[in-house]
């Protein structure tokens, strides 16, 4: 995508030039119909600390991207990705009834990612582990968290699964900072709950372990995403299936048996968390329901802003799932067909009910190796870049302009001057006044030159101006299609003006130009 295509191009009524496209595939998920998926080992660095602190250049994978195919990751790759499972990387931790800890994780090609470690003792059968991740390891739904790779190192047993950046549904319920949840975004977050666990129930993964408000996690979008590790045991044996018993499916604690009805059980649990806002054991709110006590069931931070019509349809949903014998609940397809018709603000993105910021999209990593100027682009390092445009001068303009006799004896010694008033204001960094020199020379118009182009416009984003910066290199690229500075100074503007994406785009393409000059001077 050259920016010469882009309307901002039409403001300058210079002509379009063809610029070379970005031709970067997305890694699409592999589905494997057999099995066990292929396991694909994931090499990555460790050269460095996955702490955001300590990583300024690393440059995040774009979120929304599809997750990458199901992977066997080595026990050095997650020890990198997490700072050696340091404790200011975990962000949930259970008790001794499922001992396993969850780590957020950064892999060094900037992706982040949630590590579940579970206890030593909890799959000693490798091959059972393996079999067993690689089973949820084929799911793939936008509505999932899903699961991405694993590992088996020793003793060690670990699930890696795409990294939810907005918290979990209790932490938006129970401990919330800035603004509870909204009644129309509790009723959306009620119903991709039950589309996720129908999609997974197709898939052959019926057997939801654990299902409550830290299960549902909400990703960069306030997308709400039920976590891949419950459709996963906590261990071999399948033993513990709650640390709470009062949210325990009652056949549960009869037989110690996980059935499809006991995930409807939970779901019930999730509903009276959405009506309440708080964590009521179902016992306690079946009375409530049975004494007609609705108002007092509802969460007083909702101000009333709530249907009661709406509401009581969901009461009388949590009711039924909660219902003792499994036999009487409700299942996967009746809670869709329940939920969906209340979803009254299905335009509205999650992240304006949830009240969290727009996520903007982060460039992707660079396809090719950068260059000095190249990598100052990058970081957005302007007085790297001054440097750099100072030293290579006028050398690429060669070829850039036939003039006449006629004009270079009445015209050019004025037009040079000019320029070389703005080449020693430049180098002396005095910018607005090359500014004022260059705009001089060009306004002319007998002599085109990229490198003046390119030169004003860094001088624009000096002094904070990245509209005409971005129009300067636009101008430079047309007359020189091929200049690899032009894109980068393109870059530079772009990601000044928050087009983060468009920016990478122009990088990689700055990259392309710069080695495909380098293969002809060789």
């Amino acid at each position: 995508m050259g920016c010469c295509e882009s309307s901002l191009f039409t403001e300058l009524g210079a002509k379009k030039d063809k610029i070379p496209q970005n031709q970067q595939q997305q890694q699409q998920p592999q589905q494997g119909n057999h099995k066990q998926p292929p396991f694909n080992h994931h090499p990555i660095s460790t050269n460095s600390s996955p702490n955001s602190s300590s990583l300024p250049n690393v440059v995040s994978i774009v979120d929304g991207d599809e997750p990458p195919s199901f992977t066997e990751y080595s026990l050095s790759d997650l020890k990198a990705a997490t700072n050696n499972f340091s404790s200011e990387f975990i962000v949930s931790e259970s008790g001794d009834k499922a001992p396993n800890v969850v780590f957020k994780g950064r892999l060094q090609n900037g992706r982040w990612i949630a590590v579940k470690k579970f206890s030593k003792t909890a799959w000693p059968d490798r091959k059972q582990f393996a079999e067993e991740a690689g089973g949820v390891g084929k799911l793939r739904d936008s509505k999932l968290a899903n699961l991405i790779g694993y590992c088996c190192d020793g003793d060690e047993r670990l699930l890696v699964a795409e990294y939810m950046h907005n918290d979990t549904l209790a932490k938006h319920l129970f401990h919330w900072e800035h603004q509870t949840i909204e009644w129309a975004m509790r009723l959306r977050v009620a119903l991709h709950i039950a589309e996720s666990l129908d999609y997974c129930s197709t898939k052959g993964r019926a057997l939801y372990h654990d299902l409550n408000g830290y299960r549902v996690l909400f990703d960069e979008n306030g997308d709400p995403r039920l976590s891949c590790f419950g459709l996963m045991k906590n261990s071999s044996d399948g033993k513990s299936y709650s640390t709470n018993l009062a949210y325990t499916p009652p056949e549960y604690l009869r037989n110690g048996r996980v059935t499809s009805e006991s995930v409807i059980f939970s779901v019930g649990t999730i509903l009276l968390d959405l009506l309440s806002g708080k964590h009521i054991p179902p016992s306690h709110a079946l009375d409530m329901i049975r004494g007609k006590n609705i108002l007092i069931l509802m969460d007083s931070h909702l101000d009333g802003k709530f249907s009661t019509e709406e509401a009581t349809v969901v009461i009388e949903l949590a009711s039924q799932c909660l219902q003792n014998e499994p036999g009487e609940r409700p299942d996967l397809k009746k809670l869709i067909d329940t939920l969906s018709p209340l979803q009254s603000k299905a335009d509205v993105p999650s992240h304006v009910m949830l009240g969290i910021p727009k996520h903007e999209e982060t460039p992707s990593t660079p396809q090719r190796p950068l260059s000095p100027m190249g990598e100052a682009c990058q970081r957005r390092d302007l007085t790297a870049i001054h440097k750099i445009l100072v030293t290579t001068h006028y050398r690429d303009d060669e070829g850039t302009n036939e003039l006449s006799f006629q004009e270079w004896t009445q015209q050019m010694r004025d037009m040079l001057e000019a320029r070389k008033r703005g080449d020693f204001a430049f180098r002396d960094t005095d910018f607005k006044a090359a500014i004022s020199c260059y705009s001089q020379f060009i306004d002319v118009g007998t002599m085109v030159s990229p490198t003046v182009y390119a030169r004003r416009s860094l001088c624009y984003l000096l002094n904070d101006q990245p509209d005409a910066a971005l129009r300067d290199a636009m101008q430079a690229q047309c007359v020189y299609p091929d200049w690899p500075t032009a894109f980068y100074m393109q870059s530079v503007a772009l990601s000044k003006l928050e087009m983060h994406k468009d920016a990478a785009d122009m990088l990689n393409e700055a990259a392309g130009l710069e080695e495909k000059r380098q293969r002809h001077c060789r």
